[in-house]
């Protein structure tokens, strides 16, 4: 029998002289952590019989999980699901202004004066932020698993504000290209970029209770089309702030070097202004407690999960008790071994194949479209076609126009697109909207291609073609742009959680970077002719082709979709595949303490653990 002297006198003593020692339960653990000379005021007690405790580690876990699982909607919910948004829109303001800050930037630097920047330079502006966020996804997405959610949220979003800054401060000079310069800056900011999309998805994925877990995903995620939307709206308020300046020097070309510093400070601030959100976000994001899955499945901590499971879901705060006593329990751990024998097996290999190919197949439409504003507004009958135009006399209606466009279609697709989902995807189920998401597109974008000659010469037909565009984004986001970001962050157990949605994540990326390569190689061949001649036939042809493509890959990631396991609400144990009944058990190593007071530096397990190492 264990005698509990958490009250007695003696414990109280103890704690006084002791502090790392008043959270221990029993007499056995008050012995072990005193010192000698001390240990005869304790009472003899025999050692713990593991099997007369009445809850065992395993069942405590199972017991504060299905409390985060059937938990009541809260205030703490609704927190979780804002700090993860409001970054979420930082990157998607950051990740899609270049569309329209690329615009302005070729204007003012073009090398021969055509207001346009070399194919080359405006590939690196746009394709360096998509590798630096490939290789954020990838390794944040470990990390996470290694070192813990907590400690990287937060950290993320500084990379982001200090690429973000640094391309707004951003200068040229005879010895320094200021488009390598601001490529490079876009390459680090697309590194905390890319670690936002596993830590994101994960910590609110294990926050969730499972009823509603996809709608906070999908919130979370639907910050994307207000950060897409913002982009254009600021771009939209600085040209008109700017506009009596533009008139000015349009009116007065004599002075292009001052029409050319208006135009340098609009996008300046069109991409300076993105850090302001994720200022105001990585306050929060520092403070966010450690997921309770990970607290117990990763760093072995059932006691500190038991707590903090107890703590947000009533009060919606977090502490940690620096001089706790903690016992690691036993539980299957992360190595290269363990994650080569979970993966392959083939119901888990087919998960991450299925969700991964999926989202390439996605990417390679999405980004094209969303970051090549420009050279699909003119189809489209936005910006009006012909090489006169593309000049600093027509800066400032080419701006608005660009502005306007990306207002438009942000908000009659991107956006409705993201809230159809959310009302439907804990009703529908994620798996039924990706397969409808996916077969849409696939004939959306067949008509666009098969009728595009027709609609493109004609202003009915380019009318009926923005329509056909916004559907193309609506359903989008009303499948699989938003179940691609879900699902992997549902599966999987958790100490592969993370690194698997990075996976997943990076090929989606891996699409992106591939198509918009090959997007601008042949925007660059069917319009190398355009500066020298304003009778090109058609020079948006390629365009047509490179919808046929898209079509080909949605087609293809409706067929992948079929490898993915609906996860509507389940829990993530459920979906991780793994036999939850004795998943973890009662450890029998040392005590260890939750700081270094009082605990000695040379312990093997206590350097492990705060090393971070596995």
């Amino acid at each position: 029998m264990i005698l509990n002297i958490k009250h007695s006198p003696i414990l109280t003593c103890g704690t006084t002289l002791f502090p790392g020692l008043r959270t221990m339960s029993t007499a056995f653990e008050l012995k072990q952590r005193l010192p000698d000379s001390f240990s005869h005021y304790i009472p003899r007690i025999p050692e713990r019989d593991n099997s007369q405790v009445q809850f065992t580690y395993d069942e405590r876990r199972r017991k504060a999980l299905e409390e985060v699982d059937e938990a009541s909607f809260s205030v703490f919910h609704v927190k979780a699901c804002l700090v993860a948004g409001v970054g979420f829109f930082t990157c998607a303001y950051d990740i899609f202004a270049i569309g329209i800050a690329e615009t302005m930037i070729g204007l003012v630097y073009s090398p021969d004066s055509t207001g346009k920047l070399p194919y080359e330079q405006e590939l690196g502006l746009k394709v360096s932020t998509q590798v630096g966020i490939f290789f954020g996804q990838l390794l944040f997405g470990w990390l996470a698993d290694a070192v813990g959610r907590k400690k990287m949220y937060g950290f993320e979003l500084m990379i982001v504000i200090l690429g973000t800054l640094a391309q707004a401060c951003a200068g040229g000079g005879r010895s320094v290209n200021i488009i390598a310069l601001l490529s490079t800056w876009r390459f680090v900011m697309g590194i905390g970029i890319g670690a936002d999309y596993p830590l994101s998805a994960v910590i609110t994925s294990e926050f969730s209770p499972k009823r509603v877990r996809g709608r906070m995903m999908t919130a979370v995620f639907a910050m994307q089309g207000f950060g897409n939307f913002a982009a254009a709206l600021v771009a939209l308020i600085v040209t008109k702030a700017f506009q009596p300046q533009l008139i000015a020097g349009i009116n007065t070309l004599q002075d292009r070097n001052g029409l050319l510093d208006t135009i340098d400070r609009c996008w300046r601030l069109l991409i300076g202004l993105g850090a302001v959100p994720g200022c105001i976000a990585l306050f929060c994001r520092l403070t966010i407690p450690e997921t309770p899955r990970f607290t117990m499945d990763v760093e072995r901590n059932v006691e500190q999960a038991v707590q903090d499971v107890a703590t947000f879901l009533t009060t919606g705060k977090y502490n940690v008790d620096p001089d706790a006593v903690i016992r690691r329990a036993d539980a299957p751990k992360a190595s290269w071994a363990n994650f080569k024998h979970y993966f392959g097996q083939w119901k888990n290999f087919k998960l991450l194949f299925g969700m991964a190919y999926a989202w390439f197949a996605l990417d390679v439409p999405f980004h094209t479209l969303g970051l090549n504003s420009l050279g699909l507004l003119r189809p489209l009958h936005f910006i009006p076609k012909g090489c006169s135009d593309y000049n600093l006399e027509h800066s400032r209606d080419i701006m608005l126009e660009a502005s306007k466009g990306n207002l438009i279609l942000a908000a009659g697709g991107l956006i409705p697109g993201y809230w159809a989902t959310f009302f439907l995807i804990d009703s529908w189920g994620r798996k039924p909207i990706q397969i409808m998401g996916f077969i849409v597109l696939t004939v959306i974008f067949l008509v666009m291609g098969g009728a595009w000659k027709t609609l493109h010469d004609s202003t009915p037909g380019g009318n009926a073609l923005v329509f056909l565009y916004c559907m193309a984004n609506f359903f989008q986001n009303f499948g699989p742009n938003t179940t691609t970001f879900i699902v992997p962050g549902e599966a999987f157990p958790t100490r592969y959680r993370a690194t698997a949605h990075g996976i997943c994540a990076a090929a989606g990326k891996l699409g992106a970077i591939l198509s918009q390569v090959i997007f601008s190689v042949l925007s660059h061949h069917f319009n190398k002719n355009e500066s020298k001649s304003c009778n090109v036939s058609d020079p948006d042809q390629f365009v047509q082709y490179m919808i046929f493509v898209f079509a080909f890959f949605t087609l293809t990631g409706a067929a992948a979709t079929l490898l993915i396991e609906e996860t509507k609400g389940r829990t993530l144990e459920d979906i991780s595949n793994e036999r939850q009944d004795g998943f973890i058990s009662e450890g029998a190593g040392p005590l260890e303490l939750a700081s270094d007071l009082g605990a000695d530096e040379t312990n093997d397990s206590y350097q492990r653990i705060h090393s971070g190492g596995m």
